[in-house]
C-alpha cells in the first residue's frame, strides 16, 4: 500500500503505525495534540491535553511489554536506562488480598513508570522512522467509496479549515469516545453494537518522594480490600522515573476518592497493607492529587456487523475501554497491534473487509472483558444484566482467587491471566481447580501450604 493513516497518536495508534511501516510507503499519524513539539515535556511527566487520564497511575503488564518489545526491540532496556523501574514478580512485586500478602512467584519483569514517560519513549521510536509523518489536526470523518475507505477528513482550528488525506488503509485509534459509529452511518454502513457496563469508578493518583529505605524490597505493590456492603477499594503504588513513587487509590460509586490530600493519605493509612501506611507516613507529596472518573466499561462488537468497509480497522479503546484498575489498556493496545500485523501479513485483497482482524481482536477483548467485567458485575451498584451461570462462576472464581494467595502454582496461573499472558479460562482447568480446593481446605485446617 502507498499511504496509511492512523487517527490518534496515543499508545494504540503509535503501535499500529509501527506495524504499518512494514506494509506502507508512508504512515500519517493524525493527532490533535502537537505530540512532536511536546515530547520532552511529556517525558518529564506532564500528560498531554488529549489524554486527561494520563496523569493517573498506569500499568504496563507483561503481555503488553512483550508486545512492545516485538515492534520496538530494546524498549525495556531503553526506558530502564532512562529511569523506569523494572521489578521482578518473584522478588519485589507485593500484592495483597484483604490484607493477606500473596506468595511471590515466577520471574516476570514488571515495568513501573508514568504514562507520559512510557508514551514519550514509544513516540520517539515510532516518529524517528522517516516513513512516519505527524499531521496535527482532528479527524472529522471518513471518505468511503466503492466498498472501501478512501481517506480521512481532517480539520485544524475550525471546521472551515478542512483537508482530506487520501489513504489506502485507515486505523481508528481515537479512544473510547470514537465516532466510528456515526462516521460509518454517514455513508450508509451499519454501526457496530456498543455494550456498556456502568461501573462508576473513581480514582486518585499522587506523585511522592520517600526517604531512602522506607519501601526497600518493593518496586510495585497492589492491595485489594473488600468491605461491608460489597465495598471494594484498591490501592496501588510503584517506583518510577525521577526517584519518585506514584500511588493510586480507587473506589466505586459513593466511595470514590476526593481531590484532596487528606482523603488520599487517609485511604493509604487505612489500607491493611503496611506499605501504603508507610508511604502516607513518610512520603512527601509532589504536587496536587489528580482525580479521574471512569463511568462505564464499553466495547464495540465489530464482529457483529453485517457489512464493513475494506481498509478500515479500529484499535485500543476505540474497540474496548475497560475498568482501568486492571491495567489492561496499554497491553490490549499491544495485542491489537499483533492482530493488525497478522491481518496485514495475510495480504488481504483491496476490497476484502477486515473480518479476520476483528475476529482476532474479539478473542483479545473477550479475555480482557471476562477478567474485569465479571468482577465488576459483583458490585451491588452496577446495574447491568448478569450472564448465565454468574453465581457459580463467582463462587469458583472466589475459591481460585483466595487459593492464589498461598498456592504457588495457582498464584502463577493467576499472574499469567492478570498480565494477559493467558486467558481467564485457563484458571478453570481441572488441575488448577483441584489445587484451589486443597488450598481452601488447608486454610480451614491451618495446614502448611502445598508447594
Amino acid at each position: 500500500m502507498r499511504t496509511a493513516v492512523v487517527v490518534g497518536g496515543s499508545v494504540a495508534g503509535l503501535l499500529a503505525a509501527q506495524v504499518l511501516t512494514r506494509h506502507a510507503d508512508m504512515v500519517v499519524v493524525v493527532e490533535r495534540d502537537d505530540i512532536g513539539a511536546d515530547a520532552d515535556q511529556a517525558a518529564e511527566g506532564n500528560a498531554r491535553r488529549g489524554v486527561p487520564q494520563g496523569t493517573q497511575m498506569h500499568a504496563l503488564l507483561e503481555g503488553g511489554r512483550r508486545g512492545i518489545e516485538r515492534w520496538l526491540p530494546g524498549f525495556t532496556d531503553e526506558i530502564a536506562a532512562a529511569g523506569a523501574a523494572v521489578g521482578n514478580s518473584g522478588r519485589d512485586v507485593h500484592t495483597y488480598l484483604d490484607g493477606r500478602r500473596r506468595i511471590l512467584v515466577g520471574d516476570l519483569p514488571m515495568v513501573s513508570a508514568t504514562r507520559p514517560f512510557l508514551e514519550a519513549h514509544i513516540r520517539r521510536r515510532v516518529l524517528a522512522d522517516e516513513r512516519v509523518r505527524l499531521h496535527v489536526g482532528s479527524a472529522a470523518g471518513l471518505v468511503i467509496g466503492g466498498g472501501r475507505v478512501r481517506g480521512v477528513r481532517v480539520t485544524r482550528g475550525s471546521a472551515a479549515d478542512e483537508d482530506t488525506l487520501d489513504a489506502d488503509f485507515v486505523v481508528d485509534a481515537t479512544g473510547r469516545a470514537s465516532r466510528i459509529g456515526s462516521w460509518l452511518a454517514d455513508h450508509g454502513w451499519p454501526e457496530p453494537p456498543l455494550r456498556r457496563v456502568p461501573v462508576d469508578l473513581g480514582y486518585a493518583t499522587a506523585l511522592l518522594r520517600t526517604p531512602p529505605g522506607v519501601l526497600d524490597g518493593m518496586t510495585l505493590g497492589q492491595s485489594i480490600t473488600h468491605g461491608p456492603g460489597g465495598r471494594v477499594r484498591v490501592a496501588t503504588a510503584g517506583r518510577v522515573e525521577g526517584d519518585r513513587w506514584v500511588a493510586l487509590v480507587a473506589g466505586y460509586a459513593d466511595d470514590r476518592p476526593r481531590r484532596d490530600s487528606e482523603d488520599f493519605l487517609a485511604r493509604c493509612r487505612d489500607d491493611p497493607a503496611d506499605e501504603f501506611g508507610k508511604l502516607a507516613a513518610n512520603g512527601e507529596l509532589l504536587g496536587d492529587i489528580a482525580v479521574y472518573r471512569h463511568p462505564d466499561s464499553r466495547r464495540r462488537d465489530f464482529h457483529k456487523v453485517s457489512r464493513f468497509p475494506a481498509g478500515l480497522v479500529c484499535v485500543g479503546d476505540a474497540v474496548a475501554s475497560l475498568n482501568p484498575v486492571y491495567g489492561q489498556g496499554m497491553s490490549s493496545a499491544a495485542l491489537h497491534a499483533a492482530c493488525l500485523a497478522d491481518h496485514l501479513d495475510a495480504r488481504p485483497g483491496p476490497n476484502e473487509p477486515p473480518l479476520r482482524y476483528f475476529k482476532a481482536v474479539r478473542r483479545v477483548v473477550d479475555a480482557a472483558w471476562q477478567t474485569s467485567v465479571l468482577d465488576d458485575l459483583r458490585l451491588p451498584h452496577v446495574d447491568a444484566p448478569r450472564p448465565w451461570g454468574f453465581a457459580l462462576k463467582n463462587a469458583i472464581g472466589d475459591m481460585v482467587l483466595r487459593a492464589s494467595v498461598t498456592d504457588p502454582k495457582v498464584a502463577r496461573k493467576f499472574l499469567d491471566v492478570m498480565h494477559m499472558l493467558a486467558g481467564p479460562d485457563s484458571m478453570m482447568r481441572p488441575g488448577t481447580l483441584v489445587r484451589s480446593v486443597r488450598a481452601t481446605r488447608r486454610r480451614a485446617t491451618g495446614a502448611r501450604p502445598e508447594r
